[in-house]
């Protein structure tokens, strides 16, 4: 691949993002909570990974809980706290997403959050709510009427490669005024179909391996949340997933 392409690695640790840099990720998605979708990771974490790897570029999540994207007014108040707090400790930009039961975009808490994070003059990235969109052609509309720099998609399907064409149509009709950042089952197996289908730059992976914890499970209970085999382990980004992502764009 010639053209140079974005890998974004999908961190829920201090832990992944070591092992994200390590395997050559210039920049991560921050999360805790990656099991539920991702939520918004502590500011401890934030600021030893900014102090150790000044160099990456870390977007933070600010997710205050999992299910949907419809936030009760105290959630939305949490969201800011967190999203100036995670800004103050070194992000690079904050992912989120505001949507209202209609599954349409909530343009006045996008609105607000935009001009938070563009008063620190970072990154605004709305996430994977954009895939629970009813219109989201209007939706996408919306996020660059409101000045949103980057959307992450997978096109409205489970994966980046069932949702192929929106995401193609995305990069074609409105990518010259938004990013279209791909993500949703992007391995080093798939990565150069989908780029060469969706002429996408930006792809985003959680290179996700596996650690067994034998603590998970006692006698009579369980804190177990993978299924099957998985059921006594926890995810982790692997150094060797990365690195053999990011040599797919530059060889």
């Amino acid at each position: 691949m010639k053209e140079k392409i974005v890998v974004e690695v999908c961190c829920g640790s201090y832990y992944d993002a070591k092992e994200a840099i390590l395997g050559g990720a210039k920049r991560i998605e921050l999360n805790s909570g990656l099991w539920m979708g991702g939520l918004t990771p502590t500011t401890a974490t934030m600021k030893m990974i900014r102090k150790e790897f000044p160099q990456l570029k870390v977007i933070a999540m600010v997710r205050p809980r999992g299910g949907g994207f419809c936030y009760k007014k105290e959630d939305v108040a949490v969201m800011m706290q967190e999203a100036g707090e995670l800004l103050d400790a070194g992000a690079d930009g904050i992912a989120f997403g505001f949507l209202k039961e209609d599954k349409s975009i909530n343009t006045e808490d996008t609105k607000n959050m935009v001009k938070l994070i563009k008063s620190y003059k970072k990154e605004a990235v709305f996430h994977r709510a954009f895939d629970c969109l009813e219109d989201w052609k209007m939706g996408i509309e919306l996020l660059i009427e409101n000045n949103v720099d980057r959307v992450l998609t997978s096109g409205l399907a489970k994966t980046a490669w069932e949702g192929k064409e929106i995401i193609r149509e995305l990069h074609y009709q409105w990518g010259n005024q938004i990013e279209i950042l791909a993500g949703g089952g992007i391995s080093a197996d798939n990565l150069r179909k989908l780029l060469e289908e969706t002429k996408v730059k930006q792809i985003h992976s959680s290179c996700k391996s596996w650690c067994i914890d034998p603590t998970t499970m006692g006698r009579e209970v369980s804190y177990a949340y993978a299924p099957g085999e998985k059921e006594m382990m926890y995810d982790v980004v692997e150094q060797r997933l990365v690195r053999k992502l990011v040599q797919q764009v530059i060889n």
